[in-house]
């Protein structure tokens, strides 16, 4: 399919005025392009107070009581990244703190997602005894009944979560969400990690005043950024200036080696360099390998390594992690071969969106099946795998034109009973379907996506910064650049140019390797999955990045997309 290309709207006068306070030239027009009309602040004063999350004061109150009566504190996280390190960030935080806590987390094949009534029956088997208290990280908004069951068995239940609330609520103690309503709290975008990290937060200042903490004392939670940057850039939240401040703390910690030694063993087994990490290695080389636990195993194995202080056995972990990432590659790329293979083109080509399953799919993979349909035919796509014999369990992802939890709530009015539970977000969401209402929910969910968004069809669109300075197009550039904060809502530059072809060249019958020609100055470049090749001149766009070979860093772009020029 192809994109519909635009630049972005630019505004000089913020620009100016960018450079006027100092920022370099480049970055000043890429900023301004997003919004920015004066330099992020990034240290810790420009954090938004714990204050203005709300219930965050009771939550605290609660947990400083808990601690001082030497009661058992239960973790009950979420089976993704962000879930994994909201769980890290809590343990390590509690405890330095003075509590007694452990964690459970839910296995997506027996127990399903967050807090059950069948995880709640868990907890009260846990190893380490039957908890006082359970608090939800990255889970528990939707946990009606799991809730209900805890308090029946004598548990109480403190939610910490930022997906969106349904119409009921859980009857916890209390609830931290910035996305529940009455909440005041600017950044409605924080991660589940970053909910936990601001309830430590007003953890430490409760304790604080009561002076069971100096008044300037208790742990430095700052240690815990290198966690909260990573679950917050692995889960695709929106990059507002809270978020840029939290995610630019914790890369500076990863840059100056002070990080936990499962992150640095992460990186170690990735093949990255945590003295120049950015924000692509958390979101494409740690991010995953923590998620193939939890896809394909057992979240509790990524967790132990974000909580490993011994290296050596942090390194054992990671490469766990790491062997798990390679089966979870080889299963989706099957996945989304059978799925592209099962679809019929004709009948896609009228649809407004997409829905598959097949019966030997793994559920712990659907949700990156999901993304690569979405992005093969550019809409709203679900795709499901067998949960039982009754029902499927699916994930979805979507596009900016159609909020998918207002989908799937619209298909479940109109058709009662055949969605038996549901959640998620804007772009990401997941469901349990009855198996026999399948074809039915496929029509009404393609309903669902043409009534909310008013269309029958969608245009991919690739916005790009224009053309690239050719005084630009250098290794230090391309450093600079990574060095910054992108991600959903601060996109990454693509840059736009005309290029002359060289020669070019077949990678592994896979990927197009070119050598450019622009203005005298030639240039590697490199088009993943690309196979077909380009006529003599092309227009592009590109992303700029750093290539080492051979102990030489050179720059090369990146080809998002290319065209006759």
């Amino acid at each position: 399919m192809q994109p519909l290309i635009r630049p972005r709207a630019a505004s000089r006068q913020r620009a100016q005025a960018l450079a006027e306070a100092g920022v370099h030239p480049l970055l000043a027009r890429l900023w301004a392009a997003r919004g920015l009309a004066q330099p992020a602040a990034t240290d810790w004063s420009a954090l938004i107070p714990p204050v203005q999350l709300t219930h965050v004061r009771d939550t605290a109150r609660l947990l400083a009581d808990a601690i001082a009566a030497h009661r058992k504190l239960l973790i009950v996280a979420d089976y993704d990244c962000d879930g994994a390190t909201a769980c890290a960030v809590a343990i390590r935080g509690l405890r330095a703190m003075g509590a007694q806590a452990d964690f459970l987390v839910p296995n997506r094949f027996e127990t399903g997602y967050g807090l059950s009534p069948a995880v709640v029956e868990l907890a009260c088997r846990h190893p380490a005894g039957k908890p006082d208290l359970l608090i939800t990280v990255d889970n528990g908004i939707a946990s009606i009944d799991g809730v209900a069951a805890a308090r029946a068995a004598g548990i109480q239940v403190i939610v910490t979560d930022h997906h969106l609330p349904g119409d009921r609520l859980p009857d916890a103690l209390a609830i931290v969400n910035p996305n529940q309503a009455g909440c005041g709290f600017p950044s409605k975008h924080l991660a589940g990690v970053g909910v936990i990290f601001y309830v430590l937060l007003a953890l430490r200042a409760e304790l604080r005043e009561r002076g069971t903490l100096p008044a300037q004392g208790g742990p430095r939670l700052d240690a815990y950024t290198d966690l909260v940057a990573l679950g917050t850039i692995a889960d695709v939240v929106r990059l507002d200036a809270n978020n840029r401040l939290l995610v630019t703390q914790g890369l500076q910690r990863i840059r100056q080696g002070r990080m936990q030694p499962g992150i640095e063993a992460l990186f170690e087994v990735a093949g990255r360099d945590p003295g120049q990490a950015g924000t692509d290695d958390l979101g494409f080389a740690l991010g995953p390998r923590i998620n193939a636990a939890g896809r394909m195993a057992d979240m509790s194995l990524g967790i132990h390594c974000l909580l490993e202080d011994n290296p050596v056995r942090a390194r054992e972990l990671a490469q766990a992690l790491d062997a798990i990432n390679r089966e979870r590659r080889t299963r989706e790329t099957e996945m989304r071969d059978e799925a592209l293979a099962h679809l019929d083109a004709t009948a896609q080509a009228l649809a407004a969106s997409v829905c598959v399953w097949q019966p030997g799919w793994h559920p712990g993979v659907i949700g990156l099946v999901a993304s690569r349909l979405k992005e093969t035919y550019w809409r709203p796509a679900l795709a499901f795998a067998p949960d039982d014999a009754d029902t499927l369990r699916g994930s979805g992802r979507s596009i900016p034109e159609v909020h998918l939890r207002d989908a799937l709530d619209l298909v479940s009015k109109r058709l009662p009973g055949a969605i038996l539970q549901f959640g998620g977000h804007a772009m990401a969401a997941g469901l349990t379907l009855r198996k026999h209402a399948f074809d039915d929910f496929s029509r009404q969910f393609d309903a669902a996506v043409r009534t909310l968004s008013g269309r029958d069809a969608f245009e991919p669109c690739l916005e790009t910064d224009g053309s690239l300075e050719a005084t630009y197009m250098t290794a230090d550039t391309a450093a600079l650049l990574a060095h910054q904060v992108w991600g959903s809502g601060f996109a990454p530059p693509l840059f736009q140019d005309r290029f002359r072809i060289v020669h070019q060249r077949l990678l592994k019958d896979r990927h197009l390797k070119l050598f450019l020609e622009r203005d005298g100055l030639r240039l590697d470049a490199i088009w993943f999955n690309h196979a077909e090749p380009l006529p003599g001149e092309i227009e592009a766009v590109y992303r700029l990045e750093r290539n080492t070979w051979g102990g030489q860093t050179m720059v090369q772009l990146l080809i998002e997309h290319a065209r006759a020029a």
